[in-house]
């Protein structure tokens, strides 16, 4: 597309005066914007010895949930989830009012980026996205996270489905009388298909911008959205690994028995799985060679590091003294094992991840029907440190469909398109805890490993089992290769009362949280799935 036509249409936007318009720059030329002495503050990039480029987000190194929002008008009004906590409402004049200010700060920009991208692996699915802004490195970010058409599909892009506009560098001085929680916003409208950021620099808002929008248009036509990782075998036989962020869904399904279709964001419909996303963003605080192989050997040149503390072009994956939330974001090429096009087969395996922080869960359990169900619209994890903003130390939480900050829609209609999919193609759902238990430390990322494997070989199946009191989950009593001692969480404590007393407390979270369900006879009849006090 030539830079006249795109001019044209940042007019029709209303973005003037700039000086300068890069349209889909190459990894070199980004390279040499984020290298370049004239960038300043946050939008300096530092090179490290592995080729990859380092740089920082500012205050926010997470997403800010609380300045996310959604116009309330009469498209979105009877569709969006309006729960109070996660789509927030706003009015199309605020909206404008925002999108004004971050017009004016790009309309004032030496240089502006234009980046059209797909979000969906399905040409007959997929949204062509158009993202502007004025920071090199954003660009690399969306460069890297998204699917970068072919030269002829860009010829051919056309009009846009949806448009990011980032204006990181501008606030909202206003933000007190529209009723807006700070100076900072992320927001938008269905009705213009667009989204506006201000006052963040965090790449994420843009990418989760985009997965929330999936969330809104895929269920509606029957598809199944996903808040995870999926990886398929030589047999064709493909895996899915739900949880949120620091729970391991980029880690395990970075297998190198596998091969990857993506990390992060997938959908499901009659042909299969397939992939939002043309890269990776991976969590590499305590990164090692050693532990993950695949992600560490990704970071090279065209990868983009996060508030990684750098010492003489030294990235050291250990500091964290920036945020616990540190970043690497590259194409998912990267990787040496996986599918192009980024899509496989219906899926026989769905993993729900835990990271639970209080020592309750067994490090696996096997769920029936209802049991999948039930612990879905769940989401239990613990909120790791550095994950949003003002999150310091675990917090239990519950987040419905693993994902409940990018639900756009009711957390039923995800369960239904999910569980719907299982059913029909005879999947197993198992829920696998990465996180804690009673010896006071982490789960060995060897043993969830070996746990994994044995999900996928079918061995956890013909397994001995028990089941546990109080969770009321299934467990198997040993597995191949897994550390003996672990897989029941009561003898990882001095006595089983201790265990007990925990898994009480957090079994009454469960029932509380799952009222929420129980004004329908489906939810009710869900109750005896779950913990039993």
């Amino acid at each position: 597309m030539k830079n006249s036509k795109i001019i044209q249409q940042l007019h029709d936007l209303g973005i003037t005066g700039y000086e300068e318009v890069v349209y889909n720059p190459s990894y070199e030329e980004l390279f040499k914007a984020e290298m370049s002495p004239d960038n300043q503050g946050f939008e300096q990039g530092l090179l490290t010895e592995s080729g990859a480029v380092s740089v920082k987000t500012g205050i926010f190194t997470g997403r800010s949930p609380k300045d996310r929002f959604i116009v309330k008008d009469e498209v979105s009004k009877d569709t969006i989830h309006w729960d109070g906590k996660v789509n927030l409402p706003t009015t199309a004049d605020v909206f404008d009012s925002c999108k004004n200010l971050v017009l004016q700060q790009l309309s004032s920009s030496k240089k502006l980026y234009v980046v059209d991208l797909f979000c969906g692996t399905n040409p007959d699915t997929r949204l062509k996205v158009r993202f502007i802004m004025e920071v090199a490195w954003q660009a690399h970010f969306v460069t890297n996270m998204f699917i970068r058409p072919s030269s002829y599909e860009l010829e051919n892009f056309g009009e846009p489905d949806f448009i990011v506009i980032n204006g990181s560098k501008v606030t909202n001085p206003n933000w007190k009388e529209q009723g807006l929680n700070s100076e900072n916003f992320v927001m938008f409208n269905l009705t213009q298909k667009m989204q506006i950021i201000g006052g963040t620099w965090y790449g994420g808002e843009m990418k989760k911008g985009m997965f929330a929008m999936m969330n809104y248009y895929l269920p509606l036509k029957g598809m199944a959205s996903m808040h995870c990782s999926a990886n398929v075998g030589e047999d064709g036989d493909v895996a899915l690994f739900f949880g949120l962020s620091g729970t391991g869904k980029t880690t395990l399904s970075a297998d190198p028995k596998r091969y990857l279709i993506g990390d992060d964001e997938h959908g499901w419909d009659n042909n299969g799985v397939f992939n939002f996303e043309g890269g990776c963003y991976a969590k590499v605080i305590d990164l090692s060679e050693e532990k993950e192989p695949d992600i560490f050997k990704a970071i090279r040149r065209d990868s983009l590091l996060e508030n990684v503390v750098v010492n003489d072009g030294v990235a050291d994956y250990t500091d964290n003294s920036i945020t616990e939330n540190t970043r690497v974001s590259y194409p998912i090429y990267h990787i040496s094992k996986i599918v192009l096009p980024s899509k496989a087969g219906h899926a026989k395996k769905v993993v729900y991840l835990s990271a639970d922080a209080f020592g309750v869960l067994p490090p696996v359990s096997l769920l029936n029907d209802d049991q999948a169900q039930y612990h879905f619209l769940c989401g239990y994890t613990s909120k790791l440190a550095g994950t949003e903003r003002g999150i310091t130390e675990p917090q239990p939480s519950f987040s419905p469909a693993f994902g409940e900050a990018f639900l756009t829609l009711h957390p039923t209609m995800y369960s239904k398109t999910l569980i719907g999919k299982m059913k029909e193609h005879g999947a197993k759902a198992y829920l696998v805890n990465t996180g804690w238990n009673g010896t006071g430390k982490r789960i060995s990322l060897k043993d969830t490993r070996a746990i994994i494997d044995a999900i996928i070989d079918g061995s956890i199946d013909t397994a001995e089992k028990i089941t546990i009191p109080v969770m009321n989950l299934e467990i198997p009593t040993s597995l191949p290769n897994v550390s003996e001692g672990i897989l029941d969480p009561r003898d990882t404590y001095a006595s089983a009362s201790e265990w007990e007393v925990k898994a009480r407390d957090l079994a009454a979270r469960y029932i509380k949280n799952f009222e929420q369900y129980c004004d329908t006879e489906e939810g009710k009849k869900l109750v005896a799935a779950g913990p039993q006090l």
